[in-house]
């Protein structure tokens, strides 16, 4: 995992820059939303997904989903069922929803209006999704990375979260086509079809 680390510039006692993350439309992100901030909010409280004060414990649930691999016909998967699984874990402190260049504008909102976060690149969506775990994971901004999709590609990003010692959990949308590697590597598994049974 030290590979990665040097990736992302931080060390086992760092934090990530703090840099501001661009939107899908260019525009910095605002401090309010999911982007690292050292600020409060008007009222004193940390803004929501911000980074933890040093010494205090992380909250919540991060979940991230890997839009091709998880809504595909053939699984049937609806967005709410996946939150559901990942709320039973704990509160959601970030939902964010990772598609590639060819989604719908429809598919978009319907993510928005279920409070996801969309994060749309143009490049691999594994590696975009692999590096905003593991960089959560070192920022300490969740106590459970939860990573919905059935691809083993995640098997890293994980490894990391429970070596920075965040519970880790894995929803897979099918047993058809599920990730085994991955499902081994977190500390829970949860497949949708068999929980709505």
């Amino acid at each position: 995992m030290e590979w990665l680390r040097r990736l992302l510039g931080t060390a086992d006692d760092e934090r990530p820059s703090g840099r501001e993350s661009e939107s899908r439309h260019g525009e910095p992100e605002s401090a309010g939303t999911d982007a690292t901030s050292e600020t409060t909010d008007a009222d004193g409280s940390r803004p929501r997904g911000g980074p933890h004060p040093p010494g205090s414990v992380p909250q919540g649930v991060a979940l991230f989903v890997d839009g091709p691999n998880v809504l595909r016909e053939e699984f049937d998967v609806d967005l709410d069922d996946v939150r559901a699984a990942a709320a039973d874990a704990g509160p959601l402190v970030a939902t964010r929803l990772y598609l590639d260049e060819h989604a719908t504008p429809g598919l978009i909102q319907a993510a928005e209006a279920r409070g996801f976060r969309v994060v749309t690149t143009s490049g691999d969506v594994d590696v975009r999704l692999a590096v905003d775990v593991t960089r959560f994971a070192a920022a300490g901004r969740a106590s459970t990375i939860a990573v919905a999709s059935r691809d083993t590609d995640f098997k890293p990003a994980v490894e990391a979260a429970n070596e920075y010692g965040l519970a880790t959990l894995a929803v897979a949308p099918g047993a058809y086509g599920r990730s085994d590697a991955l499902r081994n590597a977190v500390d829970r598994g949860i497949t949708l079809e068999e929980s709505e049974r």
